[in-house]
């Protein structure tokens, strides 16, 4: 908020003189500095020439310079100029047009003065939190991570001068660790830095293929070899001749894949499906498991042979929640590339807001930070991430309380329109939208328990589940 002892200015922007003066009195009622503007040409006028004010209330319809026209303008001449639109028609257009082009919300005509109130509130807090950001210097120049591994806590150090140590060489490496964790990137990085980066790298998932088809793809098929085999396939393997195969997820490949992948490794021949033709193939194998292949081994659901012959190295890629000094970097490299993508246009983090990423456990790892992010920087209005723009499962929003406490009364209206604006944000879908926030709130609260989430809302616990999935 501006120093209590500056009364925060705000800028009324309407053609309608009775608008101008009915909203002055509402926002002076609670001790603002309110000035006005008869058209947007005038309004925008008024923020190029300075100071600027605090907040601008912009109506849509004006004659002259719409209000849409006048917020790309003042947008532009001040990217953190917070601005509130002002509308008699609710249409998607004017919400769709409003949040593309940077308004911080936007409020109906006619005006629920306590609606007023508060929305100006919560922009001002905002404005506050936005000069706290200030100079705001990124933690990592992503030229520096290129292979797009990012940290320099001890773990991952140790992580890196393994990668380094097995690139001069064909030695079989197995990565593993939780899914999320940058199993694949590792894998890539070591392919890149070694003899083999001029010839292919082709990455397998083998838990997304299904067993009857898996042989086909990892090495191919004759034609007539079965239903639906019209011509023939290379497979995966022969693709690869010269190059590195990544076998992604293979503890969940079935027993016989697995003995013809012992036999690549063993003699380096393949034989596609259907055919009796022995082919030499020169393939170097990285493998990577979220699974206890130990465990599976004992219980005769994983090759013992085959095991030792993937695990020579081993590369363990910890999880986010062991290296939690790492965040900050992670954070910024992943707006850095959004940036440079031009899919956001928000580069920097509140120091409250990193504080929350960096409480956070993060199950999904960094995949399931990087998608947090993306959304917080794509629904963020400014040029920084706020609290307020961090879903609620994690510890923002915009209407966060302590577990277990209720939103005051008189802010819920204030609440339904941050939640209103965030679902037009999302890019359609509005209504799942809501719904997966409020499941994801009463999980929170419920500390994770689906059960006791759905005697919250009164609902099924399939329904929970269901909408907690996004289904």
């Amino acid at each position: 908020m501006p120093d209590s002892k500056q009364a925060a200015t705000i800028l009324v922007v309407d053609d309608d003189a009775e608008i101008r003066y009915s909203l002055s009195r509402v926002l002076s009622s609670r001790g603002y500095q309110v000035i006005e503007a008869a058209s947007g040409e005038q309004g925008v006028a008024m923020v190029r020439k300075g100071p600027a004010p605090h907040l601008v209330f912009l109506d849509v319809r004006m004659g002259g310079m719409g209000g849409i026209e006048a917020l790309q303008h003042i947008r532009s001449a001040n990217p953190r100029q917070l601005v509130v639109l002002m509308t008699a028609f609710g249409t998607a257009q004017t919400a769709i047009e409003a949040m593309k082009y940077g308004a911080f919300d936007y409020v109906m005509k006619p005006f629920d003065p306590a609606k007023v109130l508060s929305l100006a509130q919560n922009a001002l807090q905002a404005h506050a939190d936005l000069r706290a950001v200030g100079d705001y210097k990124p933690s990592v120049n992503p030229d520096d991570y290129r292979e797009g591994i990012v940290g320099s806590s001890p773990v991952m150090q140790d992580v890196f001068k393994v990668i380094g140590q097995v690139t001069a060489s064909d030695v079989t490496v197995m990565i593993t660790g939780e899914s999320g964790t940058g199993k694949e990137l590792v894998a890539r990085s070591i392919w890149k830095h070694s003899h083999r980066s001029s010839k292919p790298f082709i990455a397998v998932n083998c838990a997304a293929i299904p067993d009857n088809l898996i042989e086909s793809e990892l090495f191919g098929h004759e034609k007539g070899s079965f239903t639906g085999a019209t011509v023939q396939r290379l497979g995966k393997f022969e693709l690869c001749d010269g190059g590195t195969i990544f076998l992604d997820e293979i503890g969940d490949m079935a027993l016989a894949t697995q003995t013809k992948i012992l036999r690549v490794l063993q003699q380096g021949e393949i034989q596609r499906v259907g055919g009796t033709e022995t082919i030499r193939v020169d393939v170097r194998i990285l493998a990577a498991t979220n699974k206890d292949l130990e465990a599976m081994v004992k219980a005769k659901t994983f090759r013992e042979d085959l095991y030792y012959r993937l695990n020579v190295v081993r590369i363990r890629m910890p999880a986010l929640r062991e290296r939690t000094e790492d965040i900050p970097q992670i954070v910024d490299f992943c707006l850095q590339n959004l940036v440079k993508q031009r899919k956001a246009r928000v580069g920097k983090v509140a120091p409250e807001a990193m504080a929350v990423l960096v409480r956070y456990a993060w199950p999904g790892n960094v995949r399931e930070l990087e998608n947090v992010v993306y959304r917080s920087a794509v629904i963020a209005q400014g040029d920084a991430i706020l609290v307020k723009y961090l879903p609620i499962e994690i510890g923002g929003g915009s209407a966060a309380v302590p577990a277990g406490a209720a939103a005051p009364a008189a802010d819920l209206p204030a609440a339904l329109d941050a939640v209103y604006a965030a679902a037009k944000a999302s890019g359609g879908g509005a209504l799942e939208f809501v719904e997966r926030e409020i499941v994801a709130r009463a999980l929170a609260e419920a500390g994770g328990d689906p059960v006791a989430a759905a005697k919250i809302l009164g609902i099924t616990k399939a329904a929970v589940q269901k909408r907690a999935k996004g289904a």
